[in-house]
């Protein structure tokens, strides 16, 4: 039996709301839909599927929430990486403008479904702010903006003097401010969507991981350490954490480590000096720093750290000599926890979604912005279990096509970072 592993030691896993019972799976089952993966995207889809009066059962190694889901930002950020130009020149009109409404309508989605099932999660809908502090960042912001804009949708471009407000630092020169960008409690959330889940008709089991998975007749045979399940239908949904279930899956995406610190809470008069807005904010750069105030005047600093798991502020002393940079009324303040945990990061920076064989869906690779996507993705990955190939999604469906080299992702990540804060440092 592979041992069970405690959740890392977040700010999260101190403050976040009951789990729900996710018991073992100790008996074999035939399921419609089995879902691999208890993150955002299984829980979602599985609520999803629940909801249709759909047979959805998934298989979680830990518990819900113990990847990434229970333990990002807390940020909900709209779109995708690349720019709406970008993504209609890349898959055609049709196709570009779906996934340009969908996966900018991701926030509201997501927030909605979070009112919809009263899930206590500290949800926020206060805009996302995408700030540069160097020329050439700025300059790409204006013209995501001005696309965004063209679009028609809720966002606005924001100089220096108003980033100086809405900030309470002079670092930023340029921002584009979403209106329905937000945050939540990560943890809890993933906790809530378990809840919502298994309210709505779905078995959600923790500490049950999938050994392996193989044809067997007209099903799918999923062996487990306490039980077999055959179903109809497979969702592997292990983003940062895929493995060697799939051929190959494992080599298409780069699990990359995310770090975050926490400081105790903040006196309000420190705290209204900070984001007073409340929006949340990332930094357009080659290495991303993002951060946060939650609703218990804690800033939550988040970039990239070691690639390997951290358990101190200490282990990412950077993000708090960089807060203290943006702001020096922070010296002194006890920053009180420091964790991290492994996104997916793909190729082309894109989600991908696959179909290897009939009646296996995948979809990984959120790309940093897992929270508000890979919870809309339930409802598109739904859809296609239910309807087949005739269901169309707001996603395109590719084939598997490992990375090049990918042996040698820790060394390429490692030096990505450092040329790209070198990057940043010289405005390039």
């Amino acid at each position: 039996m592979p041992a069970r592993l405690p959740l890392p030691p977040s700010l999260y896993a101190d403050t976040a709301v009951a789990p729900v019972a996710t018991p073992p799976l100790d008996t074999d089952k035939n399921v419609s839909v089995a879902i691999i993966g208890g993150g955002y995207t299984g829980l979602s889809s599985a609520l999803h599927l629940a909801e249709q009066g759909v047979e959805a059962l998934v298989l979680e190694a830990q518990e819900p929430g113990w990847g990434a889901s229970g333990n990002n930002g807390g940020h909900t950020n709209p779109g995708l990486k690349h720019d709406p130009d970008q993504i209609e020149a890349d898959f055609g009109a049709d196709l570009g403008r779906r996934m340009i409404a969908f996966s900018y309508g991701t926030t509201n989605f997501t927030h909605d479904l979070i009112r919809r099932y009263q899930i206590p999660c500290e949800a926020r809908q206060n805009g996302t702010l995408r700030a540069a502090y160097n020329a050439t960042s700025a300059a790409a912001i204006e013209t995501t903006a001005q696309q965004c804009i063209h679009r028609g949708m809720p966002v606005t471009y924001l100089n220096r003097g108003q980033l100086r407000e809405m900030t309470g630092t002079d670092r930023y020169i340029g921002a584009m401010l979403d209106a329905r960008g937000g945050d939540l409690h990560p943890l809890s959330y993933a906790r809530g969507l378990a809840r919502a889940a298994i309210s709505a008709g779905a078995k959600v089991h923790g500490e049950t991981p999938a050994l392996s998975l193989r044809r067997d007749g007209r099903s799918w045979r999923i062996e487990t350490p306490r039980a077999v399940v055959h179903a109809d239908k497979v969702l592997l949904a292990t983003n940062g954490f895929t493995g060697d279930l799939w051929p190959a899956l494992r080599r298409t995406i780069v699990p990359v480590f995310s770090s975050i610190a926490a400081t105790a809470p903040l006196s309000d008069a420190v705290a209204r000096s900070i984001m007073p807005t409340r929006s949340v904010l990332y930094e357009s750069g080659h290495i991303t720093v993002y951060y946060r105030i939650d609703q218990h005047n804690r800033l939550l600093m988040g970039g990239r750290g070691p690639m390997r798991w951290i358990k101190s502020p200490h282990d990412v002393a950077y993000l708090m000599r960089y807060a203290e940079r943006l702001w020096p009324q922070l010296k002194g303040v006890a920053w009180t926890h420091g964790w991290n945990s492994r996104l997916a990061i793909t190729g082309d920076h894109y989600p991908h979604v696959h179909e290897p064989a009939e009646g296996i869906l995948i979809s990984l690779g959120c790309n940093g912005r897992g929270v508000a996507l890979a919870t809309a993705m339930g409802a598109q990955l739904a859809r296609r279990l239910i309807g087949g190939a005739e269901a169309e999604i707001d996603m395109p469906i590719t084939g598997i096509k490992p990375i090049p080299m990918h042996a040698f992702w820790p060394v390429g990540v490692t030096t990505a970072v450092i040329t790209g804060r070198i990057r940043d440092r010289l405005g390039m």
